[in-house]
């Protein structure tokens, strides 16, 4: 009888062991995936809008990663802007080159360069902007120390770049103007959808392991996943933001961005871009989007 019961109670432990370990493993093997980008190749370049640009680079701030971009000198430059592109995407996505020509044209001077682990710029870990933050201050930095006013340096942010965007300007208070497209309000209410998309686990099964995998990205690679929330965030940025956001978004819904427009500076503007999908307003609306960007930074910094 006692060797029956000392032979459950053996096989039960065996039991919560492996259960943990295979917790903690698939945790694992979650959070390493999310944690990795793919490098895409430039879909366009600079000559072919016939832009002055120089291929520039420069460190990450706080450490010794190197980020590559180009830098578009506007020849009647009044501002500077910063643009911070996507998951796994690089400084020449999402027609950006053409946005850059239009605002070129109108006296913005345009920094475009590639997030850690992204495009040509040095490996790093995606952190759904926790580290990332540091490359968007480097770029700040850089154009600083090449002489441009703070006072007239914008950032434009794209999907995660927008996250990162508004991270970063929460923080840094010298950078004076952000247009966000298509933020996410709070990255956890992504993870699951995330996993989803890049691996081969059943839906259903993904929100069991979400605190462990928000347990490893903290232990194992320090991200922060409870600090990744522009929702929260926002209330420390002293000016108003223009927010734009596809209403046919499935990636990240435009939800997301009217949370977080729901917190921000009570000037702050929102455009919920009718029939479009995730980060396509520009695609859809050049001119108009153009238009938006001119008159808000315009309005925001510092004009000669």
């Amino acid at each position: 009888m006692l060797s029956n019961i000392f032979n459950w109670r053996v096989i039960c432990i065996t039991i919560v062991i492996f259960g943990i370990t295979l917790y903690g493993l698939i945790s694992f093997m979650l959070a390493n995936g999310v944690t990795k980008a793919e490098r895409e190749p430039f879909a366009h370049f600079p000559e072919e809008y016939s832009l002055e640009f120089q291929d520039v680079e420069f460190q990450t701030r706080g450490n010794n990663t190197t980020l590559k971009g180009w830098f578009i000198q506007s020849p009647n430059e009044t501002h500077s802007l910063i643009f911070v592109h996507g998951l796994n995407n690089n400084r020449a996505g999402d027609e950006a080159l053409d946005l850059a020509s239009r605002l070129s044209k109108e006296g913005f001077s345009i920094l475009m360069f590639d997030l850690r682990g992204h495009g040509t710029s040095d490996d790093g870990r995606v952190s759904g902007g926790y580290f990332e933050q540091n490359d968007l201050l480097g770029a700040f930095d850089f154009l600083v120390q090449r002489g441009v006013d703070s006072n007239r340096i914008g950032v434009v942010g794209f999907s995660l770049g927008a996250a990162i965007s508004l991270l970063t300007a929460s923080k840094e208070p010298d950078i004076r103007a952000v247009v966000s497209d298509t933020t996410y309000a709070d990255i956890s209410d992504l993870i699951v959808q995330e996993v989803d998309r890049t691996t081969s686990l059943p839906r259903w099964i993904i929100p069991i392991f979400k605190p462990g995998s928000i347990l490893v990205a903290n232990l194992m690679y320090k991200i922060k996943i409870d600090e990744l929330v522009p929702e929260k965030s926002v209330g420390d940025i002293k000016y108003p933001i223009l927010f734009i956001h596809g209403m046919e978004d499935t990636r990240i819904p435009f939800n997301h961005s009217a949370r977080v427009h729901a917190k921000a500076h009570p000037d702050s503007d929102i455009w919920i871009v009718p029939n479009v999908d995730h980060i396509d307003s520009f695609l859809t609306y050049p001119d108009e989007y153009t238009d938006r960007l001119i008159r808000y930074f315009r309005n925001q910094l510092e004009y000669p």
